[in-house]
């Protein structure tokens, strides 16, 4: 294969897992600094009632989670370059390139799980009553991404 075509192939798998994780972060988290448009996001600080108390712990939560997923998509962008890296060492399905898929599949099932451990943590801060509509906007994000 022409190293034209590797270059595109390169970029074409780094960009698929780029935008894997960058949806997994939208989708369920939208954490207060990234995600201002998003369901949860617009839930709990524009219509959900929240105690003085209650906002004071989501924006330490947010900006814990946003610290976190800066450094989760900084690791997938190594993780990319080692992965373009080894195709262009390899010109095949080697097995640096496999190594480096399987580096890149952890670090967006971490920060898939960095998501989620968000947003149970947010859950926790509601009262009874304010889970079901927080419930509804993640299943909604879950299901219908990107609306």
């Amino acid at each position: 294969m022409s190293r034209t075509r590797w270059t595109i192939l390169v970029a074409i798998v780094a960009f698929v897992a780029a935008f894997a994780g960058v949806l997994a972060g939208r989708a369920i988290g939208g954490g207060h600094n990234a995600g201002h448009g998003s369901e949860l996001h617009a839930l709990l600080h524009d219509r959900m009632q929240l105690t003085t108390e209650q906002m004071r712990r989501l924006d330490a939560l947010e900006a814990a989670y946003a610290t976190r997923r800066a450094a989760l998509q900084a690791r997938m962008r190594a993780d990319n370059a080692r992965l373009a890296q080894a195709i262009a060492a390899e010109q095949d399905d080697g097995p640096r390139v496999a190594a480096a898929v399987d580096a890149s599949h952890r670090t967006m099932g971490d920060l898939q799980k960095a998501t989620l451990a968000h947003v149970f943590a947010m859950r926790r801060l509601l009262r009874p009553d304010q889970t079901p509509a927080f419930d509804r906007a993640v299943a909604r994000a879950l299901t219908h991404p990107a609306q």
